[in-house]
């Protein structure tokens, strides 16, 4: 039974991240798999230990990065609908960059949640697999903005190129 949740996950995974990259040719989505799946294996990992011990140090940093998640995935979806002015039902295919709200700040703010989520189900039992899925989660997130920056770039040109001089690709002023 587990083998087989842990099948259609993936296969459900693979259609998501895949299917519009690939009708939009957008290719962000192949290296995109690989942070949903890693965090798929993580929450897979670690459910029976999600409330254990509440109040550990790292079990509140894990919740804080967890609604700090959701947060910025909130704000950063909703800001893309509204001011994006997507082509049809996909969000990402936007006609316009964003440049208000955490998008003045970041470029990848929905990358950013997607790395949030992974460490913090991470964070609620640390071990040598969760620890590489982690770094999966890490590498996958930083190799998908790259090929979505090249992308934006041959969408939007010039423009886009002096966005990514005025803001950091996931840590404000920093990163």
């Amino acid at each position: 039974m587990k083998f087989i949740f842990l099948i259609a996950g993936t296969i459900l995974i693979i259609l998501f991240s895949w299917f519009l990259s690939i009708k939009y040719k957008r290719y962000h989505g192949i290296a995109r798999f690989f942070a949903f799946e890693s965090i798929f294996l993580l929450v897979y990992m670690n459910y029976k230990v999600w409330f254990h011990n509440p109040f550990s140090p790292l079990q509140i940093v894990s919740w804080i990065l967890l609604f700090l998640s959701a947060y910025v995935v909130i704000d950063g979806y909703l800001l893309l609908r509204r001011q994006g002015k997507p082509a049809g039902k996909n969000f990402e295919n936007t006609s316009r960059i964003v440049k208000t709200g955490v998008y003045q700040y970041i470029r990848h703010p929905l990358y950013l949640s997607v790395f949030l989520l992974g460490t913090g189900v991470m964070l609620k039992q640390m071990g040598p697999a969760q620890l590489i899925l982690g770094a999966i989660n890490l590498i996958a997130v930083y190799i998908t903005a790259r090929i979505e920056e090249k992308e934006m770039v041959a969408k939007f040109g010039n423009e886009y190129l002096e966005y990514m001089k005025e803001t950091r690709m996931f840590l404000p002023f920093v990163l």
